[in-house]
């Protein structure tokens, strides 16, 4: 056998000590292991050969091509070559040729001194077929085993290995009374209904319907309740950088519908003074909610002027088509009054920044803000009241005749809804006035006591047996009566009403931010008296304070609304006899005014 017919065989090229070195630097896998087992046998290695005489690219030039390529290189050396098919090797017969003829030869391209390797140049084998082929073949010998955790590995059961989905939820980050932030993820036509909801939820507190999600402007010193129809993504991006959203009670949200003549004065009501005031409750709300009435409110405002801190008096006039001011006087004719604000493109808030900040003659401010206004003070229309009614009479005809029927679908969903249309959605249960009654079960079964007298006398027997108990409890436990310690002076703190050491400041202001219903109530410590307590309740949309006194009796210590005519052992006892007996208050306790951490 010639040099050249060695030189085309690939054993012979394999152990050239070039190759070795390149093979041992680019690729894991030894000479040996990129040619079958067969091929291994069948060819023969001659002894050293000039290595001048080897043309090394068109040998490399036919190991990177394809496996078969190679074995059909040295069909001159045997009638078979093992081919790799399917991971084993099978022999393929290669056809004769004439007799008498030299075994066929592949034709080597001439190679020029140029095209010619030098020894010290690194070559690259482009052993990446032969790896493919091993890896695809590899698994299908190995045997089936069942995969324990296909949710873990499947793309569409796995968060980390399923693909990103464009989602159209939206970040809302939303604020409670003391401070404390959450971060909640909602859709995008969530309304504000329903996010009250979820937070409820979330909270664990008590859906009563009178949650609420309230737009609070920092900068400008506005706020306003958000209707439970709104998006709340469509008001966020109404909102600037420093605008956030409150969570807090509002009971006066629908208390209109249930006593309309309280929010709505008739002298300030225009078919009103026309009927002499003869039209009732429910015609009244009727003609706010038919669109195609024509109702009016009427009275004057302070008018603060753009640019000024200065106040004009005007007399005003609110209509479906927009809030006017009369440039006469009180006259209602066109030519003389000109229009204010648009009520479908304004939104009406509450001024909570006080009456110094704006020079207002009054405490009872509020404004008319342009929906597409963020931050610009000069859009705003401020406006002051005469007094409180005043002012809930305006907010409110505001709202009625913006929104009309749908306040009242608001006002009736939640109590007309049997099945809770919203994933979030907690128990509802009521707290009202009338579900709290007084009991009688010193009988086999228990009634229902209707006469206040006797309800008085049974809670004051159900004292006298609290104070025995509390005794026989001081007498184990605590060493005296007027312990700090003892359960009767502590026990209050755990009642959502009871707000500890805040100043008489602060508790109008949260009656005030809650909504000032007749019956909304909290309890807090007397700055006066280090012992004593302060009720504080709103009636007729007035913020009054009742001073709570210790007194002992026996050696007992109780408390006492009423200079001890009626004494109770805790201040829950004392609260809950006010919830049923109005007793020397204005009214019963109806609506505690509560705080809850997010």
């Amino acid at each position: 056998m010639d040099t050249m017919a060695l030189a085309g065989c690939p054993d012979y090229f394999l152990l050239h000590p070039n190759y070795q070195e390149t093979v041992d630097r680019a690729s894991p896998h030894r000479p040996k292991d990129l040619i079958g087992p067969a091929f291994q046998r069948t060819t023969r290695v001659s002894p050293l050969l000039p290595e001048d005489d080897v043309d090394l690219e068109a040998l490399v030039n036919d190991m990177s091509s394809s496996p078969e390529s190679v074995y059909s290189s040295c069909g001159r050396h045997a009638d078979t070559v093992p081919l790799l098919h399917n991971g084993h090797a099978t022999h393929h017969h290669l056809p004769p040729g004439p007799r008498g003829a030299p075994p066929p030869q592949r034709p080597v391209p001439p190679s020029s001194p140029r095209e010619k390797l030098r020894r010290s140049q690194p070559m690259h084998i482009q052993a990446v077929r032969r790896l493919q082929e091993e890896q695809l073949v590899r698994p299908s010998s190995l045997p089936a085993i069942p995969n324990p955790f296909p949710e873990l590995c499947s793309p569409t059961g796995s968060p980390l290995l399923s693909p990103i989905q464009n989602s159209d939820n939206h970040i809302v980050k939303v604020w409670s009374e003391d401070g404390a932030g959450k971060v909640v993820e909602i859709p995008a036509d969530m309304t504000s209904r329903d996010m009250c909801q979820l937070l409820v939820y979330r909270s664990h507190c008590l859906d009563d319907n009178c949650w609420s999600l309230v737009e609070h402007h920092p900068l400008l010193g506005l706020e306003r309740c958000l209707e439970d129809h709104e998006l709340v993504v469509q008001v966020q991006a109404s909102m600037s950088s420093e605008s956030k959203f409150l969570f807090r009670k509002n009971y006066a949200k629908y208390e209109f519908f249930r006593n309309p003549l309280n929010f709505f004065p008739e002298q300030m009501v225009a078919w009103c003074q026309e009927s002499n005031g003869s039209i009732p409750q429910s015609q009244l709300l009727q003609n706010f909610l038919n669109s195609s009435s024509c109702p009016e409110i009427q009275g004057h405002l302070y008018m603060k002027e753009p640019g000024r801190k200065s106040w004009k008096k005007l007399y005003m006039f609110l209509r479906r088509s927009g809030l006017y001011y009369s440039t006469k006087g009180t006259s209602k004719e066109p030519r003389h009054l000109q229009l204010l604000a648009d009520l479908e493109d304004s939104n009406i808030f509450t001024v909570i920044t006080g009456r110094k900040l704006n020079n207002a003659p009054t405490d009872f401010q509020f404004c008319i803000k342009p929906s597409k206004v963020r931050s610009d003070c000069k859009e705003l229309k401020m406006m002051c009241a005469e007094d409180e009614q005043s002012r809930t009479c305006w907010m409110t005809a505001f709202r009625l005749l913006k929104y009309g029927i749908l306040l009242y679908q608001n006002y009736k969903g939640p109590q007309q809804r049997k099945a809770p249309l919203s994933h979030f959605s907690a128990p509802v249960r009521s707290v009202s006035e009338n579900s709290l009654v007084a009991m009688d079960f010193s009988g086999r079964t228990g009634r229902v006591i209707d006469n206040p007298v006797e309800a008085q006398s049974a809670a004051m027997e159900e004292g006298q047996t609290w104070r025995k108990r509390s005794q026989r409890m001081n007498v184990l436990g605590s060493p005296s009566p007027l312990h700090p310690s003892t359960l009767s002076t502590v026990i209050h703190r755990t009642q959502l009403w009871f707000h500890g050491r805040i100043m008489r400041e602060e508790s109008h202001k949260m009656i005030m931010q809650q909504g000032q219903v007749d019956g909304l109530f909290l309890l807090r410590d007397s700055q006066s008296n280090p012992k004593a307590f302060v009720l504080t309740l709103c009636h007729h949309q007035k913020i009054k304070h009742f001073q709570i006194l210790p007194c002992e009796e026996d050696g007992q210590m109780f408390f006492s609304l009423d200079d001890g005519a009626t004494k109770f052992t805790d201040l829950i006892h004392l609260v809950e006899f006010y919830q049923l007996n109005r007793g020397v208050l204005p009214c019963k306790l109806k609506h505690p005014c509560t705080a809850v951490a997010l």
